[in-house]
């Protein structure tokens, strides 16, 4: 007997809703599941902060440019699209950064991971660090490991460990690049556990990264700051992924469709969906790809207990300016991936990349693009924080200037802010996710999915989406 068709919408259409829609496609193919897919996307385009532009010969990235392969899911799923053969890695030649000290851009030392040094010789030779600092971080291979399971933040865990200017020279400006956050109340157990696995495997975080350099001294010979080996983009940009996507949803995505509601119902289709044009659609499964706040308004008639979960995970915004200029405007080397800025720099900024060094082809012949980034503990501790367009790409344009000799004003500024979309995962986030976990199970029929929960990156929220619609067809 064939089975009754059943009818799914998946409300939200960054990068988490288009994975999960696919997966519910292409899993209900496989499981000859009869169901109807709808997007439901409240802007005209789909992708969320993930938006690749063409210009002049620039391939100008408005959100992330690139993401990392150590976690699969994002690649598996380009395997399945076939773009594969689209991806490009970064640059082999100048896989290192800088860190801003004293308005002086200093590279970090080869083999230095984060937080603490892989490598001693490049270590012990860095200006980065006093000769009183660099004690206090060899001191790190003396220290007792932590008993306890409570959790601690990302800035008590490294002044713990190895001292306040390993954590306010590097660990802060790089964890800030990442999380746009301030570490001071950032979860290690939700955003850098490998971290706590090496004081508890080794005891120290030293012994963890030589132990780790020795089994892959040939690879990671020449990095320094982030694992640049392992970052991955697409030749013509992150638009890939998404375009690529879209295509394979063709019919099933709502454009200018905003949800205000959802509504749960006796009889028939389990759910309503209130849309802002008075409308209400019927569906049977629900996947709400949404960031936290977002979620928790729409679930309030549903759940208040986890809409009230939903709304104590905090989200901050972001800003990207990329700058177009001359190759010869700039006196910098540019020897690099780009910089970071500590938060004792006091700038705008929270660093720069080098996008035409790290990837081949950004930028025609004899120019260069870069990629400025403010948010997060920029936008809330200075007093520029409510800046419009126009004077954030100002301001850093005025930092970038200074910092890498430029004397002549760029070719284009383009600034894309990105309001409320980056999850803060603070201290007791797991306890919290768990928590709504455990509201969500009296909800078979409905997924969570985004950025709130597990993960920030690109395959995190890939990954998300992907389980959201795997549980949502096993209730079936």
């Amino acid at each position: 007997m064939a089975q009754e068709q059943k009818r799914a919408i998946v409300i939200g259409g960054g990068i988490t809703g288009l994975s999960a829609a696919y997966r519910l496609k292409r899993e209900a193919e496989k499981r000859d599941i009869p169901l109807e897919i709808s997007l439901l996307e409240a802007s005209n385009r789909v992708g969320g902060i993930i938006q690749t532009e063409h210009r002049d010969g620039f391939i100008i990235e408005h959100g992330p440019d690139a993401f990392i392969s150590t976690k699969p899911w994002a690649k598996a799923l380009c395997e399945e699209l076939g773009i594969a053969d689209q991806l490009i890695g970064t640059n082999s030649k100048v896989r290192r950064s800088f860190v801003l000290q004293k308005r002086k851009l200093l590279p970090v030392p080869e083999g230095f991971y984060m937080m603490a040094p892989g490598s001693f010789g490049p270590f012990l030779k860095s200006p980065i660090f006093s000769l009183v600092g660099k004690f206090r971080i060899v001191l790190d291979l003396f220290i007792s490991r932590r008993s306890d399971i409570d959790d601690e933040s990302v800035a008590d865990f490294v002044r713990r460990r190895l001292g306040t200017e390993a954590f306010e020279r590097m660990a802060q400006p790089m964890i800030g690049g990442i999380y746009t956050s301030d570490a001071e109340n950032l979860s290690l157990k939700a955003t850098f556990p490998r971290f706590l696995e090496m004081e508890r495997e080794h005891g120290s975080i030293i012994k963890a990264l030589l132990a780790q350099k020795r089994k892959t001294a040939q690879t990671s010979r020449g990095t320094s700051g982030p694992r640049y080996s392992l970052f991955l983009s697409f030749a013509a940009g992150m638009q890939t992924l998404v375009d690529t996507l879209a295509e394979n949803l063709a019919g099933c995505i709502r454009f200018q469709s905003c949800v205000t509601a959802i509504l749960k119902k006796e009889g028939g289709s389990d759910w309503g969906v209130c849309l802002d044009n008075g409308e209400t659609l019927e569906t049977d499964l629900i996947c709400i790809a949404l960031p936290a706040p977002q979620t928790s308004k729409i679930l309030m008639n549903v759940s208040p207990p986890l809409a009230k979960k939903l709304a104590a995970i905090p989200y901050t915004s972001s800003a990207t300016v990329n700058l177009a200029f001359r190759r010869e405007d700039i006196q910098h080397p540019l020897n690099g991936m780009g910089f970071v800025v500590p938060v004792t720099e006091q700038l705008n900024l929270i660093g720069c990349s080098f996008s035409s060094v790290k990837f081949e082809n950004r930028a025609p012949a004899k120019h260069v693009l870069l990629r400025a980034f403010a948010g997060g503990n920029t936008f809330e501790t200075n007093a520029n924080r409510n800046t419009t367009q126009i004077d954030l790409g100002t301001l850093a344009l005025k930092d970038v200037s200074n910092l890498l000799g430029i004397k002549e004003k760029p070719i284009f500024s383009i600034v894309s802010q990105h309001s409320q979309a980056m999850a803060q995962y603070l201290v007791g986030h797991q306890k919290l996710v768990s928590e709504i976990n455990e509201l969500a199970k009296g909800l078979p029929s409905l997924a969570l999915a985004g950025n709130a929960y597990h993960g920030i990156g690109i395959p995190d929220c890939i990954h998300s989406g992907e389980q959201a619609a795997l549980k949502l067809l096993d209730a079936i």
